[in-house]
């Protein structure tokens, strides 16, 4: 359904990002991937996405807290597919601690991955989009765009700013064939959600198995973790003609934790 379209990914090394890079391809788009980690690995999991899915695969190493490293990701993604159709903004940081406690350094950082490197993408890769009459750009938010956590204000606040920037985003692109979203996970097993399920295994002495039902119990009344498949399924749908309606909007994937 997506023959022909160009995706960009951020984040999409692990987690979340490689789900939705993964789900991209099979429906036919091409994807320039985005993130850290080990270069070998990341050149086996491109070499393998382009195999199976049949599609060009492209990998780019921005730096998402730098500005200038995002507009050339942009560039390079347009240089190698003839244009950036589908822009997902995926990257993201954690850092927990109570404000007074806070690093000033953590804060910028999360700021500036989790909310300024969406700015600095859609920014750059907007007027392309115009240009087609076509594009999908898609926020990954959380729960946390739409509520609050103790000790976690920095990602609370860059979430809460994403979707304000999705909506902003939305109204300036009306009727012009590109559509604005924002995808709010509750818990999903990524290796940044791990980190808080050792951290409370470890300060709790429970087993890995109590951590888990104990961090869902606390916010999701599902009790079971969204999935990277799931979230990168409601991508190809918001990328389909059935979603042309859909923007401005603030989807919530997150076992029913804000309807509480």
């Amino acid at each position: 359904m997506l023959k022909g379209r160009n995706a960009i990914v951020t984040g999409s090394t692990s987690g979340i990002g490689k789900g939705i890079a993964e789900a991209l391809a099979s429906a036919g788009a091409n994807v320039m991937l985005n993130g850290f980690g080990d270069a070998a690995e990341i050149e086996r999991q491109r070499a393998a996405l382009a195999g199976s899915a049949t599609v060009e695969v492209a990998y780019h190493p921005a730096d998402m807290s730098r500005p200038a490293d995002i507009r050339d990701m942009i560039e390079s993604a347009q240089k190698t597919f003839g244009g950036v159709d589908i822009l997902v903004n995926n990257a993201g940081i954690q850092h927990v601690a109570p404000i007074e406690e806070f690093p000033d350094d953590r804060w910028d950082a999360v700021i500036a991955i989790n909310l300024s490197s969406a700015f600095h993408a859609i920014k750059a890769a907007l007027p392309g989009m115009r240009a087609r009459k076509w594009g999908r750009i898609i926020n990954i938010a959380s729960a946390h765009g739409l509520v609050a956590s103790a000790e976690k204000s920095a990602y609370v606040s860059a979430k809460h700013g994403i979707i304000g920037l999705t909506k902003t985003v939305a109204l300036e692109t009306a009727g012009s064939g590109i559509t604005s979203v924002a995808i709010c996970p509750g818990w999903v097993l990524t290796p940044l959600v791990q980190k808080q399920i050792d951290a409370k295994a470890a300060a709790g002495n429970l087993s890995a198995a109590e951590a888990k039902m104990e961090l869902l119990g606390e916010k999701q009344p599902s009790k079971e973790f969204t999935t990277p498949e799931q979230i990168g399924q409601t991508v190809l749908f918001l990328c389909s003609s059935a979603a042309d309606q859909i923007t401005g909007s603030a989807i919530s994937l997150d076992g029913g934790w804000v309807a509480q």
